[in-house]
């Protein structure tokens, strides 16, 4: 039986951040984390679909969704605090074990949690999140002149277009063989905090700061050779953002690997929920011991 999904506000280093949990407490634990340039929401039927087995988290990174958003003259929006945050958040929940879904910004917020504390780690879910130079193609081209030049004017206003109103559709429907299964709900939502004092400067703020992710590439494929996780793909091949080469190249590392690619674009779980989440459930089923 499906449990109900909880709906929580929690203050973590003095910010405070909302997260979904549904599922018994004693059940093994998926940590949710989310992409660009969404919020837990898009973990929502996911959540409600393994409630019944597994004890479900996700919370909205600050600035996105209905986690607060400091002023950035008092907070440093970087991947390295996002991962601070979601450390701290499992601290106050008291999850010592727990497996990752991985999709998009998720990626490198995971990634640090992973090679950080390998320990803890049960297994890894990625969806159209990467940790590969190969993985970062035309849709990158915007966002790594940002790297070279922050003030560039035409990179800045690129980038912008990436969540505006088109373009939040297009990130959700491109690619999609079925465009009309995938709500609307979706990008009202996420415009709805887009549209908040500074969240532009925001989103360009941690465009820049991916770059500090790519540094870290070869020290978490390194973890991934060394520490070679239980790791699922289920990826979107035909994502324009992360393409399926990214996906391909998990398999030079990770040995313990199980792969899957569906017809789809980025946020794959909205046009194939049917087909990724029994994946998902066989996959935990067999790798995750049960309390």
């Amino acid at each position: 039986m499906k449990n109900k999904t909880h709906y929580r506000t929690v203050k973590i280093k003095g910010i405070e951040i909302f997260y979904r949990e549904a599922g018994p407490d004693s059940a093994p634990t998926l940590l949710l984390l989310h992409g660009y340039p969404t919020s837990s929401h898009m973990y929502r039927h996911l959540i409600s679909e393994l409630s019944d087995e597994y004890h479900l988290v996700a919370f909205d990174y600050p600035g996105y969704g209905r986690s607060e958003q400091p002023p950035i003259a008092d907070f440093d929006y970087t991947f390295e605090n996002y991962a601070a945050i979601a450390e701290a958040l499992l601290e106050h929940l008291q999850i010592g074990k727990y497996s990752l879904y991985l999709m998009d910004y998720g990626a490198p917020v995971g990634w640090r949690l992973a090679s950080k504390y390998p320990e803890r780690i049960e297994t890894i879910i990625v969806q159209n999140g990467c940790c590969y130079e190969e993985g970062l193609e035309a849709f990158w081209d915007p966002i790594k002149a940002l790297w070279k030049d922050r003030n560039d004017k035409e990179a800045i206003k690129a980038c912008q277009g990436f969540h505006s109103p088109d373009g939040l559709k297009w990130q959700y429907t491109h690619s999609v063989p079925d465009p009309t299964v995938v709500s609307p709900d979706n990008w009202e939502l996420d415009l709805r905090h887009l549209l908040r004092p500074e969240n532009d400067d925001i989103q360009i703020g941690l465009f820049y700061d991916y770059r500090t992710n790519v540094r870290l590439y070869p020290q978490w494929q390194e973890y991934l050779r060394t520490k070679d996780p239980e790791m699922l793909i289920v990826y979107g091949k035909d994502d324009y953002i992360f393409p399926g080469v990214g996906a391909e190249a998990f398999k030079r590392d990770v040995k313990n690997l199980e792969f899957h690619l569906y017809p789809t674009g980025h946020f794959a779980l909205e046009s194939f929920g049917d087909e990724i989440i029994p994946t998902i459930r066989d996959f935990l089923g067999r790798k995750v011991s049960k309390k």
